[in-house]
């Protein structure tokens, strides 16, 4: 959304370094600048992330600039700021989704998947990036199993060097790849036998939990065939011959796509990537400080930027405690107020940093309990807290919060022989697993068979996220990751001469989604009403915001060959992404 920038300042007075930068994880770059290039130690380098506009995986990463900034200002005893252009963020900010893959699938003789072997070639650019190898492999590797009940699958991926910009994480961070190899081969599946791909997509999925797939991860939840039949619902799949048939009156070619994905999300269990080579815990903290007037604080580890944690985090803290949200004040992205954190990123900020917030604020109760039983002279076991009031369970007897809080920080009458004044209170997070939201998209496409023009008519996404906090901000992430999901079907390409010359260094040539690429919103429906909660963390949630972007560009592509096949065009069984009018047009006559 905007471009990187990073400003070092230097204290000679304490011998304190601060760099404020555009990045999802502050407390993850002091660990990689401080300690493996710089040579600072923690305690004197600070690390702020303010605001930033939109990440999408690209400033999830450690950059060279922010080192130099830091370096620069302790040199010249002055701050030191970058700012980088459009041009030079295309050339030098991580790029995404380079794979080459050759992908079988094996079926039996009653169409039940047998096997899935990939092979892979996963271009990093011309050095590692943070997170680099590990998008191509476990983060790809690990869901090429998607929703479906295979009993064997086979993954072979081969990360290479060429002279391209590093290639890392980018919104989906390699379950785009994994769902769109294996849904495309689905579909064609379908094609050369003769059957629905939705009902072939039915017949193999996944339907008893937990399941343990063949590729090292265990889902423990889910429900594929409600997303599917409330895709189908919503798609109106009985009426879509008709509205082919209007469209071939006008000399348009339309097509109906269907996909099914799955995502590891709440990244993640730090066992699980200590055993693939993480050289670090994915664990998340939060701090819950209850000031004396009953105000609150939250310090988490999480950073936002553009997902709403300022609206979401309070809602849970204050359904916890009874209070009002406006009573609770989010700090985050500053490495000085937060005790730790590993950012945001993996639509992780609910499932492992929002657990660490309801930890801490249970035991903020715990403690406000044994303080309400003192002045209510009642065992705290028997204190009840609801609507911001602790009462002795079966009594009248009460004490408002705002009490509680004060006597906390006010002990005249305070239980000091069993515990220490003040409200605050600290929580690590490691979650026991991933969360696996899953979903069903379906996509209707018009085809102008004498220019190769796409035009989206159509998109429906049926997604369970697990139990949802706030229903508006998952609408607007699924929207947001269905554009982006849309512009890498159809327009987004980063391109390269045969010298290593960028050749899409400026939006003069680089093609990003607009509004009019989008369907009208009457056509552009979100539902997340099939919800099965997350078995394994304390909310029941499972992450929305990056399933657009997953399993929006299979479905526009399945749309497409499905339109050309219904125009005679059978020899089209398959158009490398971005699917573009120049792409089209060619496929169709055969060149």
């Amino acid at each position: 959304m905007e471009p990187r920038v990073a400003v070092g300042d230097y204290s000679r007075a304490n011998d304190e370094h601060t760099l404020y930068t555009t990045s999802q994880n502050p407390h993850v770059i002091r660990l990689l600048m401080g300690a493996f290039v710089l040579g600072i130690p923690e305690h004197k380098l600070r690390v702020v992330a303010p605001d930033v506009g939109g990440g999408f995986g690209t400033k999830i990463f450690h950059y060279a600039e922010e080192a130099f900034c830091t370096f620069a200002a302790k040199a010249c005893n002055r701050p030191v700021k970058w700012t980088s252009t459009r041009s030079e963020a295309f050339m030098s900010d991580a790029h995404g989704r380079d794979h080459v893959t050759k992908i079988e699938l094996a079926l039996d003789k009653d169409n039940n998947f047998v096997g899935v072997r990939t092979d892979t070639l996963a271009n990093m650019g011309a050095y590692l990036s943070t997170f680099s190898s590990s998008v191509p492999t476990w983060l790809h590797g690990t869901l090429m199993a998607g929703n479906y009940k295979t009993p064997a699958v086979q993954v072979n991926v081969k990360a290479v060097f060429t002279n391209t910009v590093p290639v890392d994480a980018y919104r989906g961070a390699g379950r785009p790849e994994a769902t769109f190899q294996l849904e495309r081969v689905i579909d064609k599946a379908a094609r050369e036998l003769g059957v629905d791909p939705i009902a072939l997509r039915r017949q193999n999925f996944i339907t008893q939990f937990p399941y343990a797939t063949p590729v090292a991860v265990e889902y423990d939840t889910g429900d594929y065939e409600a997303t599917m039949a409330k895709m189908e619902e919503l798609m109106d799949i009985p009426g879509f011959a008709a509205r082919r048939a209007e469209s071939e009156k006008n000399g348009k070619l339309r097509g109906l796509g269907v996909n099914c994905f799955i995502e590891a999300c709440g990244i993640a269990p730090s066992n699980l990537v200590g055993q693939l080579g993480a050289r670090a815990g994915l664990y998340d903290a939060a701090t819950v400080r209850v000031n004396a007037t009953g105000s609150i604080s939250v310090m988490v580890g999480a950073h936002s930027h553009g997902q709403g944690h300022e609206t979401a985090f309070p809602q849970v803290v204050a359904e916890m405690l009874g209070i009002d949200e406006s009573m609770i004040d989010i700090v985050h992205g500053d490495t000085s107020k937060i005790p730790f954190g590993m950012g945001t990123y993996g639509s992780r900020s609910l499932a492992v940093c929002g657990s660490a917030m309801v930890r801490a604020t249970e035991k903020i109760i715990n403690k406000a309990k044994k303080i309400a039983g003192h002045l209510l002279e009642a065992s705290d076991s028997d204190i009840e807290l609801k609507d911001g009031q602790f009462t002795v369970a079966g009594t009248d007897k009460s004490v408002a919060w705002g009490d509680v809080t004060l006597a906390a920080y006010v002990p005249h009458n305070y239980p000091l022989e069993d515990i220490e004044p003040g409200l605050e209170e600290t929580a690590f997070y490691d979650p026991a697993n991933f969360t696996y939201p899953a979903g069903a998209y379906a996509c209707e496409v018009e085809v102008d068979p004498d220019t190769g023009k796409v035009t989206i008519e159509k998109f429906v996404s049926a997604d369970d996220f697990g139990n949802v906090v706030n229903p508006m901000i998952v609408e607007g992430q699924v929207h947001g990751g269905i554009a982006q999901g849309i512009g890498q079907a159809l327009l987004e390409n980063c391109a390269y001469d045969e010298n290593g010359q960028l050749l899409s260094a400026s939006y003069m040539d680089y093609a990003m989604p607009r509004a009019d690429d989008l369907p009208h919103m009457s056509n552009y429906v979100v539902d997340h009403s099939c919800q099965t909660p997350c078995t394994h963390n304390p909310l029941g949630v499972k992450g929305c915001g990056e399933a657009g972007a997953i399993g929006s560009p299979p479905t526009v592509v399945n749309a497409v060959i499905d339109a050309l096949h219904s125009g005679g065009h059978t020899h089209v069984n398959h158009i490398d992404m971005p699917v573009s009018p120049s792409r089209v047009w060619a496929a169709i006559n055969g060149q």
